[in-house]
């Protein structure tokens, strides 16, 4: 393990002002994008579409990073260079989606536990091989009646913990995702509670394991109130308790904490994770890993003429940059109607 390098890299993903574009869907969830929207979701209109969002002129200004899917690691632009390339050539770092997808967690319904550590040291040497310098696991943690229960969060922690160390041991910056799902209609506080513990169980597991954190980046929710609950919280609670609860349950030598966008509106993660950059006062930069909330104007209006690449990535490129003002805490709301390419 070259811990020198994997921190220069870790360091590089959150570098100031800019993030990372999740661009990682399967292919089960791009296909119910495409479908919603009347696209084929042949392999060619996948590339096509891809193709779109790792050549988009500018996009480096606001981009560290893009996470990949396996297909799309592999895949080339129409005049045969590997998407990978144009990325370093631009200076966005490429990443790669490693897991095996949520499956049912045996004796507890409701429950999901992540799968894909079986071969994993052996496609983490070829995923170096295509260009990857980090990765990605993702864990599906639930609120609700007797959930998440301590089998979830153990097990799911201890999944991540094993990614990462074999992430390390392959010159890998390891990206540690546990999503807590904006489902139900559970308070803030509640959400707070349930972040926080879930923080705690995922860094125990990982010490354990020899992880480096400085050479790790946490992806995960923001604290909020369930998408159900009544009492809905506003910005200035979301943004101090999420500083709140990540100051009690994320250790300091962390490389660098990123937001994943979850169910949020577009403008609404861009708000919120500038207003957690305004207050300031954390050990760790705060920064963006969204997907659907940057790709989602680019992908509406290339769905309507795909004809209309240069002006999707313009779109792509608007919504990048206001989320990398946001990592600065620099954004303002009168942005949104002004374009700031």
């Amino acid at each position: 393990m070259d811990l020198a390098a994997l921190k220069k890299t870790a360091q590089a993903m959150v570098a100031k002002g800019k993030g990372i574009l999740a661009i990682d869907e399967s292919h089960s969830t791009c296909k119910k994008r495409f479908d919603a929207l009347g696209i084929d979701c042949s392999e060619e209109n996948r590339r096509q579409y891809r193709q779109l969002l790792v050549t988009a002129a500018g996009i480096e200004e606001a981009l560290s990073g893009m996470i990949l899917f396996d297909e799309t690691l592999r895949q080339k632009t129409d005049n045969g260079v590997p998407f990978s390339k144009v990325l370093a050539d631009k200076g966005i770092l490429p990443g790669i989606k490693v897991d095996a997808g949520a499956k049912p967690l045996a004796m507890h319904a409701g429950e999901q536990v992540t799968e894909g550590l079986d071969g994993l040291r052996e496609r983490l040497a070829e995923y170096k091989t295509l260009g990857a310098k980090f990765a990605k696991w993702r864990a599906v943690i639930t609120i609700g009646k007797d959930m998440p229960s301590d089998a979830c969060l153990h097990a799911n922690a201890h999944a991540l913990a094993r990614y990462a160390a074999l992430c390390q041991e392959a010159d890998i910056v390891p990206m540690v995702e546990p999503e807590i799902l904006l489902d139900g209609d559970h308070t803030i506080e509640t959400c707070y509670k349930v972040s926080v513990k879930t923080w705690k169980k995922l860094f125990e597991a990982m010490e354990d394991q020899g992880v480096a954190l400085e050479g790790c980046i946490l992806k995960t929710s923001m604290i909020l109130s369930g998408k159900d609950c009544k009492k809905q919280a506003d910005l200035d609670e979301i943004a101090k308790m999420t500083i709140k609860g990540l100051k009690e349950g994320v250790p300091k030598n962390v490389a660098g904490v990123v937001f994943l966008s979850g169910g949020q509106g577009d403008q609404e993660a861009t708000e919120r994770l500038n207003r957690m950059n305004q207050l300031g006062g954390m050990p760790w930069p705060l920064s963006f890993s969204y997907g659907r909330s940057i790709q989602r104007p680019a992908l509406d209006m290339w769905a309507k003429d795909m004809s209309k690449v240069k002006q999707a990535q313009e779109a792509l490129t608007e919504r990048a940059k206001l989320n990398g003002l946001a990592a600065m805490g620099k954004y303002s709301v009168d942005m949104e109607h002004t374009n700031v390419v």
